[in-house]
């Protein structure tokens, strides 16, 4: 990011930067006791969305490149099982669950889905390709291109939020 400057000026833009996330961290009420991140993760990642290199922010906290890459790929690793998390919250209080079984053509997906909502009352807020591209998008590897290669489940909650899951 800034391999240009000499050694005491990147040492003083890492310590201010470093500054910058603890403000950061405290102005948006980051609390490690009800977090899925510990303190040092929440600053990796939060120096690290700024560009700031592994080995940048070893050298300012004091530890190898290696812990620090650790330290993020935990802490990346936890927002994903916390993402999943919710989802799977999201699933089970969905009033619509709609099983897509393997071999679905993907065009097919809103049809079925409006059906479903039509039927339990709920609203949703996508046009058919809107909602063929929130089903692939969050389907990942289970939908080639047109083509639903996995089981999914997509929920819909009373709010309308379209959440997809793979069968399992």
């Amino acid at each position: 990011m800034y391999a240009h400057l000499d050694t005491a000026t990147r040492s003083a833009v890492d310590r201010a930067m470093m500054d910058d996330v603890e403000t950061l961290l405290t102005e948006i009420g980051f609390d490690s006791d009800s977090s899925v991140l510990t303190y040092r993760q929440a600053q990796v990642l939060a120096l690290r969305e700024r560009d700031i290199s592994q080995a940048d922010i070893a050298a300012e906290l004091g530890t190898s490149r290696a812990n620090v890459s650790s330290v993020e790929a935990s802490a990346r690793e936890n927002l994903e099982k916390a993402r999943e998390t919710v989802t799977f919250a999201e699933a089970l209080r969905a009033p619509v669950q709609v099983r897509i079984p393997s071999g679905t053509d993907l065009y097919d997906v809103p049809d079925l889905v409006y059906e479903a909502c039509d039927e339990a009352g709920v609203k949703v807020d996508h046009t058919a390709p809107d909602l063929m591209k929130v089903v692939s998008d969050a389907a990942g590897a289970a939908v080639n291109g047109r083509d639903v290669s996995t089981p999914l489940i997509v929920g819909i909650t009373s709010d309308g939020l379209v959440r997809v899951r793979h069968q399992e």
